[in-house]
């Protein structure tokens, strides 16, 4: 098909929204990446979505909404803890999972009886839900396994010929997906994939935060997930991506110079200094500016011809997670200590 590329103006919202009311697929900016959009309600429109990244069918999506006036059209009940933490992080990067309303067919949910439900920051992603009147199913705008896209291009390079539109809304501000949480009781939030709303921000919030054991660790094949982004690789570019856990910088650049060959490349802290010799592209200091560049430094190694890509280790703690997480699904947790 011939994919639109359309402007976040009031007249190219309205087209949008058309086509996702008549059950075609729509890619459009969030906050955190973009994402690839249709009536979370039709089970064809759904399944367009899988049909179009190429994505497993027992990988559930997440629906977007734009008030929570919509969200008792997709949540048959919603915890006190959810009605607090909405107060606080929505409209924001927080996806809550929460059992699903029989209107939710089951090819959007994975096949779970729960869904997972966010309200985005973005106003072009907040404008189309609105009017479009209907809550928004949407995985990350790109092919299954790739860096997730945080520009219109980004999405035209993966889906140009296989969507309807392309909503051009800049370049995305967070640059990795949602948090996803749950809840194993009233007062305990269990974090299944990290983003830039951290355990620590959750904690004044609940009696327990806990994170995922996905989150740093490959599962088996056959667990049933209740979020994306905890089953299979994710992430990655054509470049073999390897992060190196060395103690210092000068620990790193020692490793790297003993196993460097042709189309090797390094992804570094805008702090360190570039090697001689060595290639190099860079992707902040902190955990907010790593998550920012992460994807879009995948892409451009890509354009660059990278054929392996050394990686510096990031925090483990706040943001710095939700890079560390998709760092070891880009690279299928395997990962050099030194």
């Amino acid at each position: 098909m011939n994919t639109r590329l359309l402007h976040d103006t009031q007249e190219d919202l309205s087209i949008a929204a058309e086509l996702i009311r008549h059950g075609e697929l729509v890619a459009f900016p969030t906050e955190t990446v973009y994402g690839l959009g249709a009536d979370a309600r039709k089970e064809k429109a759904v399944r367009a979505i899988f049909a179009a990244k190429g994505r497993p069918a027992d990988n559930p999506l997440i629906v977007h909404i734009a008030g929570l006036d919509m969200l008792g059209m997709i949540a048959a009940e919603v915890p006190p803890l959810a009605l607090t933490l909405a107060g606080h992080f929505w409209p924001g990067a927080l996806t809550m999972i929460f059992p699903k309303r029989p209107e939710i067919p089951s090819v959007t949910s994975g096949g779970l009886d729960t869904v997972g439900i966010r309200m985005p920051s973005h106003p072009a992603a907040r404008a189309l839900i609105s009017l479009s009147g209907c809550p928004i199913a949407a995985p990350s705008a790109n092919r299954s396994g790739l860096p997730s896209p945080t520009t219109a291009k980004h999405v035209m390079d993966d889906m140009n010929g296989r969507i309807a539109a392309v909503l051009d809304g800049g370049q995305c501000e967070g640059g990795v997906e949602s948090t996803v949480i749950c809840f194993d009781d009233t007062q305990t939030i269990h974090i299944l994939r990290p983003g830039l709303i951290s355990q620590e921000d959750l904690a004044p919030y609940a009696g327990r935060v806990y994170v995922d054991h996905a989150v740093f660790e490959q599962i088996a094949p056959e667990t049933k997930v209740a979020s994306p982004g905890m089953k299979y690789k994710h992430y990655s570019p054509k470049a073999k991506i390897l992060p190196v856990d060395a103690p210092d910088f000068d620990a790193f650049v020692r490793y790297v110079r003993q196993h460097w060959k042709e189309h090797t490349y390094c992804l570094l802290f805008d702090s360190d200094p570039e090697p001689d010799g060595i290639p190099c592209l860079h992707y902040g200091d902190s955990g907010i500016r790593q998550a920012h560049d992460l994807f879009f430094r995948f892409r451009e190694l890509d354009e660059l011809g990278a054929a392996l890509v050394y990686v510096r280790m990031p925090s483990q703690s706040g943001a710095g997670l939700s890079v560390y997480n998709r760092l070891m699904r880009a690279a299928g947790f395997e990962v050099i200590r030194l």
